[in-house]
């Protein structure tokens, strides 16, 4: 669920994920601007109550008494308030004097409610939080605002919270209460309260994870979809002598080397440092911890535009024995990230371990294998070089022929007439040959040697495919990769442990069939595993001429006659639609399917061949994902131009801003 983001304020724009350094209205530590900080958040309570403060911010505003020109976010006094249990300002005084002071985005006076308290506790503190923001909606006024997701670790009253004040048209919305869960080390609850709490707000707005300042966990909660982060953890933990990267944390006092290459690094030993002044120590220490927190944030949007972001979370939630159990417990919501996660993306696919297993890109992969229509047969092959069709293994090994259903083959010959042809492999457990070169099948690596939980995830995901087949002829290869040992494999005949009909196979056999791919085969269920079953006959009829790349051998153009009906894009094997191409997807899939729907205003301009924004959009088909070919029709359902979605069919409803599909060509 990650993004890049432009979050535009009254000073300037801020490039989201970004991390809010806390500055202390009272004592400035650091000149944050000089390290890269394009936003900063402070504390509006505190220059409430400190009377010279007050007279200051009065006087000069907000950005002047800290020296930061740009974005400045204020907190309320929740901060105080769960600390202390009580300040002496209500929700309707702190909003007024934040919108006095000139701040970018306030806060309204919400109520932090702990972990692990009471129901009833959470429930009324929640009440208090939900009418404070509806005031806070009505006395905002210019002001860009905030408004805070409570309730605890309650899931339910997460998302009911979230979705309460995600209807009042907020600008920003911070997940509050959660510092203690991260100071305790409770990063699998995190996971829960964050996912409660993102799956309803808004997708066309920020969210602020509040007090989440150690590198180590931002990429994870931008996989979450968190945009903005805030604490005081760079001075915190300078004060402590403790240096912060996004691999953890270390204690000055047992460093021989110092950790990284940043200028504090560079220049420093340990011993330099442990000599000097605790205030001088501490500045330079800060520095760092700013540094380095920054540089991972700019590493995660460097990620997310290469489409590699989940590696960078399993790299780090590997780091500490709870953020791995975080990243395991993620998998529960491995189908709402399905649903933001792009169709097609920069970089390959690299399991680096059993937690890739639950990646968004395995799963779609195994629903949309079932897009593709079933012959009668299926002959499992081992994993070879990719692409698999074109690599192909001389030597086979063993086969064995396993009935699923109906009776005994008279003749062996009638198991290679309908049959389907599939590389078993990890992750994606099963391929079939005609689109073992679509993205990300052939784009993807993994080790040789396999784990264990790889052997039981893609066995079960084998044995669910193969129950559709009447036979199976599988390889020996594939049953010793994967310990597939139920399988009786040394007799005929029907045994206790396994009820199916196990029959060895000669090699000679296989010599009788063909394992070329078929290309109108291949161009077919290519076309069935992207838009749906049934698009690869509509689109491409037997008498279609497939125009193959001189220099690769690869299909590039599919005609009829001297109609192009669509490009097969070489990085990822993915069709790219002509206006015929267009035309026959609309005419077979009913709609919504693959279709993005514009109101009458913006009808006109699809024809002409713009691209499509976002506020325009009425309608869209639920399972667009971005990065895919979708269809650009108005109200009537008439076929007006086609393109490529930017954004997921969440994104397109939601934003009312920027565009949602890149238009490749208009006037259908």
């Amino acid at each position: 669920m990650g993004r890049t983001g432009i979050l535009t304020t009254p000073h300037g724009k801020i490039k989201t994920p970004a991390l809010m350094p806390v500055i202390h209205p009272g004592k400035q530590t650091l000149d944050v601007k000089e390290f890269g900080a394009e936003v900063v958040i402070t504390n509006a309570y505190i220059m409430y109550k400190n009377v010279e403060l007050r007279e200051k911010v009065l006087e000069d505003g907000v950005h002047k008494l800290i020296d930061f020109p740009g974005p400045i976010v204020t907190d309320s006094g929740s901060f105080q308030l769960s600390l202390y249990g009580d300040i002496d300002v209500d929700n309707k005084e702190i909003i007024e004097f934040q919108k006095i002071i000139g701040t970018d985005i306030g806060t309204s006076l919400d109520i932090p409610t702990p972990p692990f308290v009471k129901r009833e506790r959470a429930e009324r503190d929640l009440e208090i939080t939900i009418e404070r923001a509806k005031e806070a909606s009505e006395i905002g006024g210019d002001m860009m605002m905030n408004s805070v997701v409570q309730g605890s670790t309650f899931h339910d009253l997460r998302s009911k919270c979230a979705e309460e004040i995600g209807s009042m048209g907020f600008d920003v919305y911070p997940i509050g209460a959660v510092v203690p869960l991260m100071e305790s080390y409770r990063y699998t609850e995190l996971v829960d309260v964050v996912m409660a709490s993102v799956k309803n707000l808004p997708d066309s707005q920020p969210r602020h994870l509040m007090g989440a300042g150690h590198p180590m966990v931002f990429a994870l909660a931008v996989a979450m979809g968190c945009d903005l982060f805030d604490s005081a953890a760079y001075i915190l933990y300078a004060q402590d002598d403790r240096i912060m990267m996004p691999t953890g944390t270390f204690k000055l006092a047992n460093l021989v080397e110092m950790p990284c290459s940043c200028p504090v690094c560079s220049n420093h030993t340990p011993d330099e440092l442990r000599s000097m002044k605790k205030s001088d120590r501490m500045l330079l220490l800060a520095q760092h911890n700013l540094a380095i927190s920054l540089a991972e944030i700019r590493k995660i949007r460097q990620c997310i535009v290469d489409g590699n972001l989940m590696e960078l979370v399993e790299q780090r939630c590997r780091v500490h024995p709870y953020l791995l159990d975080a990243l395991r417990n993620l998998k529960k919501y491995t189908s709402t990230l399905e649903e933001y996660d792009p169709a097609s993306k920069n970089s390959a696919f690299f399991y680096s371990g059993p937690e890739s297993l639950a990646r968004p890109e395995i799963q779609r992969h195994l629903s949309r294998i079932n897009r593709i229509p079933r012959k009668k047969n299926l002959l499992l092959l081992p994993r070879s070089r990719k692409p698999y069709s074109k690599n192909l293994h001389h030597d086979l090994g063993k086969f064995y022929l396993k009935h699923i259903k109906g009776e005994t083959l008279g003749d062996s010959q009638e198991l290679w007439e309908d049959i389907q042809v599939a590389v078993v492999d990890v992750p994606f457990a099963v391929i079939p040959i005609e689109i073992d070169e679509v993205y990300p099948l052939a784009q993807n690596e993994s080790p040789i040697i396999t784990d264990e939980d790889s052997k039981k995830f893609v066995s079960a995901e084998m044995e669910k495919y193969m129950a559709e087949f009447d036979n199976v002829i599988i390889s020996a290869k594939i049953l010793d990769r994967f310990d597939m040992y139920t399988i009786e494999l040394d007799s005929g005949g029907e045994t206790s442990e396994n009820p199916l009909r196990v029959y060895s196979l000669e090699e000679y056999e296989l010599d009788s069939f063909r394992l070329d791919v078929d290309d109108r085969e291949k161009i077919s269920s290519i076309a069935d595993y992207q838009f749906g079953t049934g698009a690869g006959k509509a689109l491409f009829p037997d008498d279609v001429q497939i125009v193959k790349s001189r220099k690769t051998g690869k299909i590039r153009h599919i005609y009829e006659d001297k109609t192009l009906i669509a490009t097969l894009r070489a990085t990822d094997s993915v069709f790219v639609l002509d206006r015929e191409g267009a035309r026959r997807l609309h005419s077979l899939m009913d709609y919504p399917k693959n279709r993005v729907v514009v109101n009458a205003d913006a009808d006109p301009f699809a024809r002409e061949g713009k691209s499509i924004f976002a506020k325009f959009v009425i309608d869209c088909d639920i399972n667009i994902r971005s990065n895919e070919e979708v269809l650009i029709v108005n109200e009537k359902d008439d076929l007006i131009a086609y393109g490529k979605s930017l954004l997921c069919s969440h994104e397109i409803m939601d934003f009312n801003t920027g565009q949602a599909v890149k238009t490749r060509k208009g006037g259908i």
